[in-house]
């Protein structure tokens, strides 16, 4: 899936999607709790890696966290900060998040890969733990399933991810994963979410 369609897939439907899912008033108390574990474990910089409109930005800096959300919408990105205009945000790729070798605690990427192609996904985990700082702590929401495979996502095509492969990706990259959680809840797809570690001794 090409970065442009997703940028203006999203940018078209940029306002239907914060009207649907755009406020926390939608998220899970359990990936709330993992998130907020993943920001008191982090030290210094969070990024919030395809922030969308920015309300889990805004979570974590209300907690306490120093936080910056990324994302690849230019319309997401001005929405974010007409509607948190206290938290910075700004425009970027999950390939190239623009910032020195181990410089952030944490990054939260909540369901920004599910458009990743499965062969471009590394790329995008090794950028990951090229940010974070040896130790740091990366928390990824994903469409979680028995098999690798794609599905028609309402906004562009996505992916899901069996946990076992996804942590298997993750551990190429550099990672060790310290916790999943999975679930479905009534009339949504099954959900997953891992909370990985950058392994201290690479590079």
């Amino acid at each position: 899936m090409s970065r442009t369609r997703v940028r203006d897939a999203y940018s078209r439907r940029a306002d239907e999607y914060i009207q649907a899912v755009g406020s926390m008033d939608h998220v899970h108390r359990d990936d709330r709790e993992l998130v907020l574990e993943m920001a008191q474990l982090a030290e210094g910089l969070i990024l919030d890696a395809g922030c969308g409109p920015g309300q889990w930005t805004n979570f974590l800096q209300e907690h306490g966290a120093e936080v910056v959300g990324v994302d690849l919408s230019p319309v997401f990105v001005e929405r974010a900060r007409q509607r948190f205009p206290r938290v910075p945000f700004r425009e970027g790729t999950l390939e190239d998040l623009q910032v020195p070798d181990g410089s952030v605690g944490g990054i939260l990427s909540w369901y920004s890969i599910i458009h990743t192609d499965p062969a471009d996904l590394g790329r995008i985990l090794r950028e990951f733990a090229r940010c974070l700082r040896p130790g740091g702590y990366l928390v990824t929401g994903f469409f979680e399933g028995p098999r690798l495979e794609a599905f028609d996502h309402q906004v562009v095509g996505a992916y899901r991810w069996p946990v076992r492969e996804l942590s298997g990706a993750l551990g190429d990259a550099g990672f060790t994963v310290h916790r999943v959680h999975t679930r479905t809840d009534p009339g949504r797809r099954p959900h997953g979410a891992i909370l990985a570690r950058r392994n201290v001794g690479d590079n």
